[in-house]
């Protein structure tokens, strides 16, 4: 498709009809529809095949133009004599769409553009690593053809990730991952969609019933679901700060999760990625795409929000823990003060970790640290600490108490294992006889030698204690502004 977006300002009303009258300004034209998503594709580094039908108009001669002078874009143009090119033209007047004008086709493509349509599709499957059907339901991705080459990608082993727009999913049989959003799937399924069970139960019969591999569900400002076979679904929050344009969102989306696939990640972390794309792409004017930097600025900033929803309450965990044990997930359980982390606390995390299936830190709480090391510690706050900690990979929750043991917290979760330093014996690790009580089982990780938060700050002068002080206090006061 061409998407162009005509800008300009309104002053007054037509004397002709209740109309409003656009003073043009500017004119802007960029390829749309799956061209849009090859644009995200190459924005983000890497290299994309452009397999479209056009007509034979100068529409198509300007799509031929953009495509060509994208780098890292190869386009495979399909011209079918007497077929119109679908053009999108949008006003706009200060942010605000007015009108958009379609000039198209929706009629199906003859047999020969089709033969030719999955003859390009075969020839280019033996050097791409996924694969993107966008439909558009244009005419161009028949049944025919959908089914010819989701065939020929099985049987060549690259994924396929379909965006559709019909409200019948059987045409997408075979595909690794369909991306509707909540309405397209709600239809299909024939089943509500309002909330996140209802969006799984409804992503799990369409999958049933029509073999599809995984649903990856946009649903607006309640963000993304991602459904995967026995899985535990995911419901990622929606990541955009403001809303200026949803034009080609689905695309960015589509590209992002693409590229993390072809880079060998997990579906996850592909639906994780494209969900930040996505919201970063709503607050750009027109059909836009996203960078490289972009979304590693981003991703940056995501990782410290995700890094803050790790740190909850005792029975904010427990629910955590009632939902991995449903997936037969061990759960390991390791504690400390953890002031100034240090690669012993590395050490211990990293082995506690290899222990478990998901592991949960245990934090001293400001209080409780005074009483046991002294009115001089911490040296940095109860908040700082968790957010430390939840950085972190290896760990999956902080939980702060505020006893001076983490007996009564072992006792409420109980996990299948503790884990604590080797500088104690196993009769000596607080709380193992809770744990050896319902059957749990108590390790002891290695021991880093010459590290510790006690000697680290033993070591310091007074004014390089007094600078450390300083700039925790500091720290601290910024985060309560």
């Amino acid at each position: 498709m061409l998407d162009r977006f005509v800008y300009g300002r309104v002053e007054r009303v037509s004397a002709e009809a209740p109309i409003q009258i656009l003073r043009v300004g500017s004119e802007q034209a960029m390829l749309g529809g799956v061209g849009n998503v090859a644009r995200n594709v190459v924005s983000l580094g890497a290299h994309a095949t452009l397999i479209v039908v056009t007509g034979d108009d100068p529409a198509a001669t300007q799509i031929a133009e953009l495509a060509e002078s994208e780098e890292r874009l190869t386009p495979r143009l399909i011209v079918e004599a007497g077929r119109p090119s679908t053009v999108k033209t949008r006003y706009i007047a200060k942010g605000q769409h007015l009108l958009r004008a379609d000039e198209e086709t929706v009629s199906q493509i003859s047999e020969e553009t089709a033969r030719r349509v999955v003859a390009a599709v075969e020839l280019e499957l033996g050097r791409t690593d996924v694969m993107v059907l966008s439909d558009y339901m244009k005419g161009v991705l028949t049944d025919d053809v959908l089914a010819a080459t989701i065939r020929a990608a099985r049987a060549a082993g690259v994924p396929v990730i379909a965006d559709p727009k019909r409200d019948d999913f059987e045409a997408y049989a075979g595909v690794t991952v369909l991306k509707p959003n909540q309405a397209e799937l709600a239809a299909a399924a024939r089943l509500p969609c309002g909330d996140g069970e209802e969006v799984e139960a409804a992503a799990r019969k369409a999958m049933k019933d029509c073999a599809i591999g995984a649903m990856m569900v946009s649903r607006s400002e309640q963000g993304m679901s991602l459904v995967e076979g026995d899985e535990e679904p995911m419901h990622l929050p929606a990541k955009a700060l403001e809303v200026f344009d949803v034009s080609g969102a689905g695309d960015t989306v589509v590209a992002t999760a693409a590229v993390a696939l072809a880079l060998g990640a997990d579906l996850s972390v592909a639906a994780e990625l494209a969900n930040v794309a996505g919201g970063i792409v709503v607050g750009k004017p027109g059909t836009a795409v996203v960078g490289r930097d972009e979304l590693a600025a981003n991703l940056l900033a995501a990782e410290v929000s995700s890094s803050e929803r790790k740190v909850v309450s005792a029975d904010a965990s427990l629910a955590a823990l009632d939902r991995w044990r449903k997936r037969g997930q061990r759960v390991g359980f390791t504690n400390g003060c953890f002031d100034l982390l240090h690669p012993g606390h590395v050490s211990l995390l990293t082995e506690a970790r290899a222990a478990c299936d998901r592991l949960v830190v245990a934090m001293n709480s400001d209080e409780s640290v005074k009483r046991l090391k002294g009115e001089d510690r911490p040296v940095q706050s109860e908040a700082a600490r968790a957010i430390v900690l939840a950085s972190l990979r290896m760990v999956d929750l902080v939980v702060i108490f505020s006893e001076d043991t983490p007996t009564a917290l072992l006792e409420l979760l109980q996990p299948d294992v503790l884990i604590k330093g080797g500088d104690y014996a196993v009769d000596e690790v607080v709380g193992a006889e809770v744990v050896r009580s319902y059957g749990g089982e108590v390790r002891l990780a290695s021991l880093v030698p010459g590290y510790s938060s006690s000697e680290v700050i033993a070591q310091l002068t007074d004014q390089e204690r007094s600078e450390l002080w300083g700039r925790t206090s500091l720290a601290v006061d910024f985060e309560g502004s």
